[in-house]
């Protein structure tokens, strides 16, 4: 029988669904994988397991005795709650307090404890709480710090790269992914690219990577020596735009960072979600800058791959939604027809 044994053992192997569609004159195929799919519906599941087997295996972590501590805009801290769950972790987590509630339920409900830091300061004032915390249980405590731990890209140049190449039967031509810790867009990369350093032939070297970032935000286009565009500050985008540039996002892979505002990933979210593909507002952003990449007539008939970072449900809080959850919370019960006597259920007349 194939019968997963454990929650994390579920992690990976998640399907492509074809977003052609959303591409003018479909000049070029798009594919999005849904990392929404995975046990905890983000694609930090595999990041949360990828740095938890690496402490376990280190003897980093001891089930009982460690103490989970780590910042996140909340779906990592969600992936590292369900397996602080599984394995008999205690888990604290430090966050912005712009994250949606949602987050704030599934955190909760997962058993960890959950700590709000300033807006203002994004994920660096997650991260300075964190490490308050951690000097304060000595030696108990464990950052796995998703920013710089090499078990990030690692987990992605071992799955995610190899089932997109899979899938896609070597096919693929360009890459799209957002950048919140730049692991999936590095490690993908490296792997279909080809990194010497850790034994990834080059399968296709060129390969053109595209990271995703809010243009609110524009960090990784200014590393790489672009010109911002408009006001920055705070965005809408959950989950990308950390207001830091990662130490394990591999600047050299991208061939091109696409700055997405968030008005354009709000607008194309809910495109998705027309289409019955319930998505957060990252997902919106990753296929907006998707899909201007593949209407371009140099991208004329390749095939582009996306990344689907999480499932919308987790986002009913975000502005985004505020009209929908108006008009879901003014919804009024109706009268039953007959032989129904509708006095019984509160109405004035057995009609209603």
């Amino acid at each position: 029988m194939r019968v997963a044994a454990r929650p994390s053992d579920l992690v990976g192997g998640t399907p492509l669904i074809d977003l052609s569609s959303l591409v003018p004159n479909h000049n070029a195929t798009l594919l999005g994988k849904l990392e929404s799919l995975g046990p905890c519906s983000s694609v930090k599941d595999r990041l949360g397991k990828s740095m938890i087997d690496q402490a376990e295996k280190e003897g980093r972590l001891v089930p009982g005795k460690s103490v989970l501590v780590e910042p996140t805009s909340g779906n990592t801290g969600i992936a590292l709650a369900f397996i602080a769950r599984e394995r008999g972790y205690r888990c604290i987590l430090t966050m912005p307090e712009t994250m949606s509630v949602e987050r704030r339920i599934m955190l909760l409900a997962l058993g960890a404890e959950v700590v709000l830091t300033p807006k203002e300061k994004a994920v660096p004032g997650a991260l300075a709480k964190a490490k308050e915390i951690l000097e304060e249980l000595g030696d108990k405590g464990v950052m796995l710090n998703q920013f710089e731990n090499p078990a990030n890209p690692k987990i992605h140049r071992e799955t995610t790269g190899p089932e997109i190449w899979r899938d896609t039967d070597g096919k693929i031509d360009i890459f799209v992914s957002g950048v919140g810790t730049g692991g999936t867009v590095t490690g993908v990369s490296q792997y279909i690219k080809g990194c010497p350093e850790f034994d990834c032939p080059p399968l296709k070297p060129d390969l053109y990577t595209v990271a995703v970032e809010p243009q609110e935000q524009m960090l990784i286009t200014e590393a790489r020596g672009g010109e911002k565009i408009g006001q920055q500050g705070p965005h809408k985008i959950q989950g990308m735009g950390a207001g830091l540039v990662p130490k394990v996002l591999g600047i050299d892979l991208l061939d091109e960072v696409v700055p997405v505002h968030s008005s354009k990933a709000e607008e194309m979210t809910f495109k998705l979600w027309m289409m019955g593909l319930p998505t957060g507002v990252s997902s919106g952003a990753i296929v907006e800058a998707a899909v201007q990449v593949c209407s371009r007539p140099e991208n004329k008939d390749k095939v582009a791959v996306c990344i689907i970072p999480s499932f919308g449900e987790r986002y009913f809080t975000h502005p985004m939604f505020a009209e929908t959850k108006a008009k879901a919370e003014a919804l009024t019960k109706q009268p039953l027809p007959e032989p129904f006597d509708n006095t019984e259920f509160g109405f004035a007349t057995p009609r209603g």
